[in-house]
């Protein structure tokens, strides 16, 4: 056998901004959404053999790879548990280009407006639910009450910013109206789906990967950075997309193709999200650090409660997972 691999480390250093976009854009490639079940479930068995030393002979190293590709891509993080192909990172290329690119193309009127950002925020709210902290459980009111919260921010957002741009902006500002409304029900929808981090903190360890406490303030910091990174994801192709299709229907083809005008928006939509997701997702490092000088300022109980736990040696920085 090869040279052995960390089967639980990503392949590429995540301290470094193109180590975390190659980790992201391998891990949520959208080829992985087709893949049969029982392959994923072969691919979980191997991730396991490997893990303890016990893969079949004659197991290629590319064979562990492609099968930590797949593990990784479907099974959740925390519980090991197959996730829903719909809310998995891989599948926001297919399924943000379908919905992001109907948002653009049907702003015109109030009814487009209200279905598309609740088919919108119905799909981030499997997103989020798939790919919660299974630490952090989060109850069905809870999620309830996340989802009606950020699916009425964003119709409300969108209609108010239709309504009065309506009387006061050119029709090219109007097309700006669904990313107002997703940015909007971004900063709603994703606190309030991770409240219990905020409520009672997240954990948090040293630099060997040892628990010392939970933090509040570090749980909003990563969803601090969480929000930015959706928001990022989507920011390119709703901010420049409605450029180019303002300049390309004033072509004589295009006006004689008006049916065809969505699904070109959709495909060039996807072909943002393809370079954003991981972008986007490698942002921020997945494993976040908080100067403890910064805790001892903001949160001066937790600082204390973590001297106490490790003997009066807190480290310099502590480090949490920030999530997705």
């Amino acid at each position: 056998m090869p040279e052995r691999i960390n089967i639980d480390a990503p392949l590429w250093d995540q301290s470094t901004f193109v180590g975390r976009f190659k980790h992201f854009l391998w891990v949520t490639d959208p080829r992985t959404c087709v893949v049969s079940e029982d392959t994923l479930d072969n691919a979980k068995i191997l991730v396991e053999q490997y893990r303890n030393r016990s893969e079949p002979p004659g197991t290629s190293l590319e064979q562990v790879i492609y099968a930590k590709k797949l593990y990784e891509s479907a099974f959740h993080p925390d519980s090991g548990e197959k996730q829903n192909v719909f809310g998995r990172m891989s599948f926001q290329v297919p399924g943000g280009m379908a919905i992001t690119g109907a948002m653009l193309q049907f702003y015109r009127t109030a009814p487009a407006v209200v279905f598309w950002q609740w088919v919108n925020q119905s799909f981030n709210a499997l997103v989020n639910y798939t790919n919660r902290n299974a630490k952090s459980p989060t109850s069905t009111t809870q999620l309830l009450v996340a989802y009606v919260t950020a699916t009425s921010s964003a119709m409300g957002t969108a209609l108010g910013c239709k309504y009065y741009w309506t009387k006061r902006a050119s029709p090219f500002v109007q097309r700006y109206v669904p990313f107002a409304a997703v940015a909007a029900a971004n900063c709603v929808n994703i606190p309030l789906m991770r409240q219990n981090e905020i409520l009672g903190g997240i954990d948090c360890t040293d630099e060997k990967g040892k628990i010392i406490g939970q933090s509040k303030l570090a749980a909003a910091k990563g969803i601090t950075q969480v929000i930015v990174s959706r928001i990022t994801m989507c920011a390119p192709g709703m901010l420049i997309l409605p450029v180019i299709m303002e300049r390309l229907e004033k072509y004589p083809l295009m006006q004689r193709i008006t049916p065809l005008h969505g699904p070109i928006q959709v495909m060039m939509v996807g072909c943002f999200l393809s370079f954003m997701v991981p972008t986007a997702c490698g942002l921020f490092p997945q494993r976040c650090s908080l100067k403890t000088s910064t805790l001892a300022w903001l949160e001066p109980k937790t600082y204390e409660n973590m001297k106490k736990a490790t003997g009066d040696k807190l480290p310099e920085r502590i480090y949490f997972n920030k999530g997705l």
